[in-house]
């Protein structure tokens, strides 16, 4: 049973990857977080005598405070912000508990250094992997991440010149490999190992290398992601419409995967 003013591991999953998931704030001490340094998607750490710092930013805004246990430090902190007038929660367990759940864990060495507000650089005029990383990176590593669409002969300069971290070009860390497309890259290396991100990546992979066949929703993914290209000019515009497709794409591969539909069985039922 959930305790006042907590939420479990299970509950917190559920919400991560969503529009609607709450700011999560790891105030583990440095020798905790030294001892086992892998956060929770999307977990910004804070000291826990600064997290009132944050009170203007995290307005409005629902928080979830995680510890190594979920007892003191994230209380402490919890009650802090709700004394300042802000919604927060404490993760049940704290981040032995999300562990011991064997609930995806990001390394923090593979983390962008600017995080929260990294900035990545890829070819413009994206139509699928270009779209579907930047959902996956905003959702599940940086919500506040931001990203550049360039020239493709621009990437790597543009990354060098403006602290960027190019994706989905060749010879880069966060692109192809082998038969993978670079949303496979990036669920591997930052640790995003569920069944609802693999299904996705199955459907992501067919639709971008033509492999349509395989996978009987990769046709639909690439007729929406080559509408959606011709009709919206704006690359950016064109990344705020695909976060909406993606996260549809997301919630079908999480909870609706058994759901049909037939319009005569409606009628008769």
């Amino acid at each position: 049973m959930a305790q006042f003013a907590s939420i479990s591991p299970t509950a917190l999953m559920r919400c991560i990857g969503t529009p609607q998931a709450p700011v999560i704030i790891d105030v583990c001490i440095d020798e905790d977080f030294a001892d086992d340094p892998f956060p929770i998607p999307t977990a910004r750490r804070v000291p826990h005598m600064k997290i009132g710092d944050l009170s203007a930013e995290l307005k409005d805004k629902n928080t979830v405070i995680v510890c190594q246990k979920g007892r003191k430090l994230s209380h402490g902190a919890a009650a802090h912000l709700r004394s300042l007038g802000i919604r927060s929660e404490v993760l049940e367990g704290g981040n032995v508990a999300w562990r011991t759940a064997g609930l995806p864990r990001v390394p923090a060495a593979v983390l962008p250094p600017a995080s929260p507000g990294s900035r990545w650089v890829t070819r413009w005029r994206p139509k699928i992997d270009r779209i579907a990383c930047p959902w996956l990176i905003r959702r599940f590593i940086d919500p506040a991440a931001s990203f550049l669409f360039v020239p493709p002969a621009e990437v790597l300069a543009v990354a060098e010149k403006f602290d960027a971290i190019p994706f989905d070009v060749p010879d880069t860390r966060w692109s192809h490999q082998g038969r993978d497309c670079t949303f496979d890259t990036m669920l591997a290396g930052f640790g995003l190992d569920t069944a609802a991100l693999a299904k996705m990546a199955q459907v992501i992979r067919a639709a971008d290398t033509n492999a349509h066949a395989r996978v009987h929703e990769a046709a639909g993914l690439r007729a929406l992601a080559s509408g959606l290209s011709r009709g919206v000019r704006d690359d950016l515009a064109q990344l705020d419409a695909g976060m909406v497709l993606y996260d549809a794409l997301y919630r079908w591969a999480r909870d609706g995967q058994s759901e049909t539909h037939d319009w005569q069985a409606e009628v008769a039922s």
